[in-house]
């Protein structure tokens, strides 16, 4: 392969893990920050999809690039006293399907790949709002205005090979400092979070060796949630997120991704 269409191969394949890294930013959760008693466990799933065009440096030969994404992700969660307020701790597993279709110098393109993704952590803590109880506590509780805040991390954990241009696997860590408000009116819960990804090196991007960097991305929430019995409620929810340019060996950055979500729980 000349070098000029190895070149564009390669932004073509970037566009996989940069798909899955804003479909990663479009996370929605609903209720994040309710209060709970503390000592619950409980098991997490969460099921998501993603598609639509991505857009490169109109410089490049590569055009028509669609991205679509599924991803679905199991883990456990458990609440507990973290110094007087209520903690949340969470691990996930996530698992990824994804197709790339592109134009390389006018010439179609399609890339598939399933597996393993990066490993999920939360810690969360209220930090204004109901303390830690227990549940005899917890039941005769009112319900308050509750701030909290949270920090996920993204583990190099996924499927990831040097020698490949297209992994589901990130090679590198990511942080994501979050604050958010929850406001009980009624049968309703009124959620806004405020956060932004922070990514760390990958130094040993394709074909080896190679340093590929990520500006961070802002990533807002809003979510209406309505109570229609214990246990059963229905949301509506929308995302906005901003940034993530990425860069290979301090070459050219990608264009940074800017979009927002609405969708129903």
């Amino acid at each position: 392969m000349s070098p000029a269409p190895r070149r564009a191969l390669i932004f073509l394949c970037l566009a996989l893990p940069f798909a899955i890294r804003s479909a990663q930013a479009q996370d929605m959760e609903p209720k994040a920050y309710s209060a709970s008693p503390v000592g619950a466990n409980f098991i997490v799933g969460s099921y998501s999809w993603s598609t639509g065009a991505i857009i490169f440096d109109a410089t490049l030969p590569v055009s028509d690039i669609h991205a679509d994404v599924q991803g679905l992700a199991v883990g456990v969660g458990h609440t507990f006293n973290l110094f007087g307020k209520l903690g949340l701790a969470t691990v996930a597993i996530p698992g990824a399907w994804a197709d790339v279709t592109g134009k390389v110098y006018e010439q179609t393109t399609e890339v598939t790949r399933n597996g393993f993704a990066d490993m999920r952590l939360k810690l969360s803590t209220n930090l204004v709002g109901n303390p830690a109880m227990s549940p005899r506590e917890f039941a005769k509780a009112p319900r308050r205005t509750i701030v909290g805040a949270s920090l996920s991390v993204t583990a190099p954990s996924g499927q990831y090979y040097t020698s490949k241009l297209i992994n589901l696997g990130a090679n590198r860590w990511a942080f994501k400092p979050e604050i958010g408000v929850a406001v009980p009116k009624g049968r309703w819960d009124i959620d806004a979070y405020v956060g932004a990804w922070l990514f760390a090196t990958n130094s040993d991007f394709f074909p080896g060796g190679m340093t590929r960097t990520q500006d961070a991305m802002l990533a807002i929430q809003g979510h209406a949630s309505y109570t229609l019995r214990p246990r059963l409620w229905i949301a509506l929810d929308g995302t906005w997120y901003r940034g993530g340019s990425a860069r290979v060996n301090n070459g050219d950055p990608t264009l940074p991704a800017s979009n927002a979500r609405q969708d129903g729980h």
